[in-house]
């Protein structure tokens, strides 16, 4: 299993909200050097989420994402205000290995499906859920569509990659929703990322035996609950 530390960006700084609430924010600092010591740490894959375009649809933190993907022997997947063909075919051009579809997939399923008949695996669909249902525009609109159903029909139109992101949990270092992840982990053809809430060594080797494709580190690594190091050991193989 992959593991993703992940770096959310909100006006060109790392930061963290909590359960997906803008009010409340954490700010780390200069995303640039989390991902330095993220590489030092044997991390081989990052995950950037731009906050400020989630709820924008434009990317603002455009500079940021792009200093930190340029780099060569790190593979970066990321999301926020991926709305339309320009901006994944600049988020590619900038060294993005992998562009999250959230809002336009829930919003824009024509879209949706022209960008991953085109990119094929180069697209990864982020599923946002609060309370089963998936939501949009920064995890601000909820709407009434059934996450699991959502994954789905993700599934159905040639996903390759579902990111399944329980936002009771986000920030909130309660551990990982194991139950709706052991449901996701029976789809098959697609490969199911688990974030919020991983929060412990624990987490990390339950999800690995689950056999899921990987899993985001975020506000745990932050607080110091979980060391990157430890997680990508666990994540292969290795004992609590």
């Amino acid at each position: 299993m992959i593991i993703f530390p992940a770096i959310d960006l909100l006006g060109g700084r790392a930061a963290r909200l909590f359960q997906g609430d803008y009010s409340k924010v954490s700010d780390y600092g200069d995303p640039r050097e989390f991902a330095k010591k993220f590489k030092l740490k044997g991390a081989t894959h990052i995950h950037i989420v731009d906050l400020d375009a989630a709820k924008s649809g434009s990317p603002v933190n455009f500079d940021t994402a792009r200093d930190i993907a340029s780099c060569n022997d790190i593979f970066v997947q990321l999301g926020g205000g991926a709305r339309n063909e320009e901006t994944v075919e600049a988020y590619f051009a900038a060294g993005v290995k992998r562009v999250i579809l959230g809002t336009s997939a829930l919003k824009d399923p024509t879209f949706t499906r022209r960008a991953i008949e085109r990119y094929g695996g180069g697209i990864a669909i982020g599923v946002d859920a609060v309370n089963g249902k998936a939501a949009s525009e920064g995890w601000i609109d909820v709407s009434q569509t059934d996450s699991l159903d959502f994954c789905k029909e993700m599934r159905e139109i040639g996903a390759e990659y579902i990111i399944y992101t329980d936002i009771s949990r986000d920030g909130s270092n309660a551990g990982a929703n194991l139950r709706v992840y052991e449901r996701l982990a029976k789809l098959d053809g697609v490969n199911i990322t688990a974030a919020g809430g991983v929060s412990s060594l624990e987490d990390v080797a339950a999800l690995r035996d689950m056999g899921l494709y990987a899993a985001i580190l975020g506000k745990a690594v932050y607080t110091g609950l979980i060391d990157v190091g430890e997680a990508i050991r666990v994540a292969e193989g290795g004992s609590v």
